[in-house]
């Protein structure tokens, strides 16, 4: 499917939960990065949180019109409130970043700048930070490479880190794959699955400031694991037909 061309009009997505801290900070580095465009959005999905998060969205919605919430009543995980985010959005193009300040808004244009000196023909459908410096703890860095490491040998999808939460990507292209908890992670791979192509921008990565991880040892490397099995089984009985002129 030919990914439609850009034009200048963006969405951020945002998953947050149990982020209070983090909210007012990373919603002005937004706006700052994305204000040169024709228009944006950006859309923050609650995912069930018990702090004060939607308090300080409702906050500063009152103050930015491009601010848009939506809330899950209880946590349904990141693929889901990332599926939630981008089914809400008006417009063709997506960025996502994740909600605990780490990935860097400043980012967002120079991917935007790869999109757009994109040719049709080169059929960019997603392009996918990289975060070359991470600003992890030693461990989170080395299971991160072992992950990386085996689900690349796996699956061949030739990126070098699918963890990244910075994304830009087709909206329609998203919607057409295939849903799961924990795609998120798989996100390369399956638009790769369905055609298009996916490219590796480095990126800049920063020590979490505020707030506490949601992620540990159980549901990064175990549910990881199956999830890796499953998505090998969908790669494997993927079909693209060729089309004929009538």
């Amino acid at each position: 499917m030919p990914t439609p061309p850009f034009d200048e009009r963006l969405a951020v997505v945002v998953p947050v939960k149990n982020e209070a801290e983090n909210i007012e900070p990373l919603i002005r580095e937004i706006v700052a990065a994305v204000s040169g465009l024709a228009d944006f959005e950006i859309v923050y999905v609650d995912d069930g949180s018990t702090d004060a998060t939607l308090a300080e969205l409702k906050r500063l919605a009152a103050e930015l019109p491009q601010l848009r919430i939506v809330r899950h009543q209880a946590s349904c995980g990141q693929s889901t409130a990332i599926t939630s985010g981008v089914l809400a959005a008006r417009f063709d193009w997506i960025a996502t970043l994740d909600g605990d300040g780490q990935n860097d808004p400043a980012d967002i244009p120079s991917l935007l700048a790869r999109l757009r000196a994109s040719r049709s023909d080169e059929n960019l459908h997603m392009l996918a930070g990289w975060r070359a410096n991470r600003r992890d703890t030693w461990f989170r860095r080395f299971s991160s490479r072992v992950a990386n490491g085996v689900r690349s040998s796996l699956l061949k999808d030739a990126t070098p880190d699918t963890g990244c939460g910075l994304k830009v990507f087709s909206r329609a292209s998203f919607l057409r794959l295939p849903y799961f908890d924990h795609m998120h992670r798989f996100l390369p791979a399956l638009v790769q699955r369905h055609g298009g192509r996916v490219e590796s921008v480095v990126v800049n990565h920063r020590p979490r400031e505020r707030g506490t991880s949601k992620y540990g040892l159980h549901n990064r490397l175990w549910v990881g694991i199956v999830d890796l099995f499953g998505v090998m089984w969908l790669i494997r009985r993927a079909r693209r037909p060729v089309l004929l002129d009538s």
